[in-house]
């Protein structure tokens, strides 16, 4: 799982593994090694965006599905805006690079995508993430905005669409063997 230390991986990695799954979590701080280790997930220590590395180190795990959760978003939420060409850049480069990796040694992927509207260049990097995993026959997860603990929303949840994030890495699980498509995942407000 790329992603498996941001916000719905460090609830989708122990879920995957109480699962009995084999399970690569992929960080590019290794500071998180250890509480991966402790989650029952093997670490691989990755940046999405050194392409040659990441190749390899998939190959190597060789996984039957490769999660996309990454996402290049501030811990403060009213920055956003200004990171949103870093965020647009990982659902670019950092799905192509992915997706690639899936391809090379058999497996499928299910990426994270976003359950509303975003404009100007967000969007367009939204509609290349999606079309891009769908290409490669895989599954687009379209999340509403995120609730609970570790989100921008902890307490007090967002406008619809929205999905409390413990409910989110649920329902991901059950997408393991889902057919190539898109799947919203949002609670029924939403």
């Amino acid at each position: 799982m790329a992603g498996a230390s941001g916000v719905i991986g460090r609830q989708l990695v122990p879920l995957l593994v109480e699962a009995g799954h084999d399970v690569a979590g992929m960080t590019r701080t290794p500071g998180k090694v250890d509480w991966l280790r402790h989650v029952g997930a093997e670490p691989i220590v990755c940046d999405v965006f050194e392409r040659d590395a990441l190749l390899g180190d998939v190959a190597l795990f060789s996984p039957d599905v490769v999660i996309h959760q990454l996402t290049d978003l501030p811990d403060d939420p009213a920055q956003v805006r200004e990171q949103a060409a870093a965020n647009s850049r990982m659902r670019r480069e950092g799905t192509t690079n992915l997706v690639d990796a899936a391809c090379t040694c058999g497996g499928r992927v299910i990426a994270q995508s976003v359950a509303w509207s975003l404009p100007g260049d967000s969007g367009r990097a939204v509609e290349f993430l999606e079309h891009t995993v769908l290409g490669a026959d895989g599954v687009v997860v379209r999340y509403g905005q995120f609730f609970g603990p570790g989100t921008y929303y902890p307490v007090t949840p967002p406008d619809p669409p929205r999905i409390h994030v413990d409910e989110a890495a649920r329902r991901t699980v059950t997408l393991l063997e889902a057919p190539s498509g898109i799947v919203d995942i949002v609670d029924d407000g939403g």
